[in-house]
């Protein structure tokens, strides 16, 4: 056989670089795949349904729960099929099982605690209002564990769609033009920051269509992008990320049973009510769009660099095996 019927067509080449699977073609399946099955799966899943039941104000944990577990369900697995097909560890894009429980209870315990240093904040400031208790005995403990994994669900979809396969691949991508136009040494961190940065954006878009969200609450939620990021960054882990949001939206939603992202659930745990303007009291939007927002994500921000442990292998841990090709 001749050594010309060894070398890769020019169509493989156009798909197939150095690192396996290109960047780009990649970005693409992962969208076309989501895509997809999630339209499939909630065909299938209002099929099976029963009638909906008349319309009332507020979420509902039923349906909540219902469209995040697909939700959920539909991501993880195109990243396992996109994982597979690129012959990586699922671990690669944040899943790692090195501390990952450590790492999810202080991401709860952090993400509870600094929603209520802004839920006190603005109380404290006259812009929050305690109205009543709504939940007692059974009910509290009933409704409170099941939107605590209703909102685990939720921060596993979110956070594995958006800082997960994508930007992994993304970063590739980024990383792989910086290399070829500067040479920079930085282009790992350069990569995977300006990655970091559109993703977030999409993330605070992905919100534009939520009742009662307000300019502030969007800048809010790219912010807190990119603040889950740099927790990517520093640990090489989602999972301190995942607790966080799940907690915070917990916190807020249920206990304090705020608007989020001018979305109100139903069986939440106090009645409250903003109080003065909205640029102050977050008004519809709930607490994330009141400036006192910025105030906590630096708090956040903090709580990462300080209290966060570097893995032995330097972030972003998984970003140096053929990164560089496109």
């Amino acid at each position: 056989m001749s050594e010309s019927e060894n070398l890769p067509s020019p169509l493989h080449k156009i798909f197939v670089g150095p690192g396996g699977l290109r960047a780009g073609w990649g970005l693409v399946l992962f969208a076309v795949l989501f895509t997809i099955m999630e339209l499939l799966a909630t065909m299938l899943s209002y099929r099976l349904s029963h009638p909906a039941p008349p319309k009332v104000i507020g979420i509902s944990l039923a349906s909540a729960l219902k469209g995040d577990s697909i939700s959920v369900l539909v991501t993880f697995c195109v990243t396992w099929f996109m994982a597979k097909i690129e012959r990586r560890r699922i671990a690669i894009f944040g899943f790692s099982a090195a501390r990952a429980l450590p790492l999810f209870l202080s991401g709860l315990l952090a993400g509870v605690g600094c929603l209520s240093v802004l839920v006190f904040s603005l109380w404290k400031s006259g812009f929050f209002i305690f109205d009543s208790r709504l939940l007692f005995g059974a009910d509290l403990i009933r409704y409170g564990s099941l939107w605590l994994i209703t909102f685990v669900l939720v921060a596993l979809f979110e956070e594995s769609l958006t800082r997960g396969y994508l930007l992994f691949t993304l970063t590739r991508v980024f990383t792989g033009i910086y290399a070829s136009l500067f040479n920079a040494k930085q282009s790992k961190a350069l990569g995977f920051w300006s990655s970091a940065i559109a993703l977030s954006l999409l993330f605070a878009l992905g919100h534009g269509a939520n009742p009662g969200e307000s300019p502030i609450g969007l800048l809010s939620a790219g912010l807190a992008g990119l603040v889950f990021c740099l927790s990517l960054w520093r640990t090489g882990s989602l999972w301190w990320a995942i607790g966080f949001h799940a907690s915070w939206d917990w916190a807020q939603s249920f206990l304090y049973g705020t608007a989020d992202s001018g979305a109100v659930v139903q069986n939440h745990f106090l009645a409250t009510h903003p109080l003065g303007k909205p640029i102050l009291s977050g008004g519809a939007t709930g607490p994330e769009g009141s400036v006192f927002m910025f105030g906590i994500l630096l708090l956040i921000s903090l709580l990462i660099l300080f209290t966060l442990p570097r893995p032995k292998v330097a972030p972003p841990m998984h970003y140096s095996k053929g990164v560089a090709q496109c």
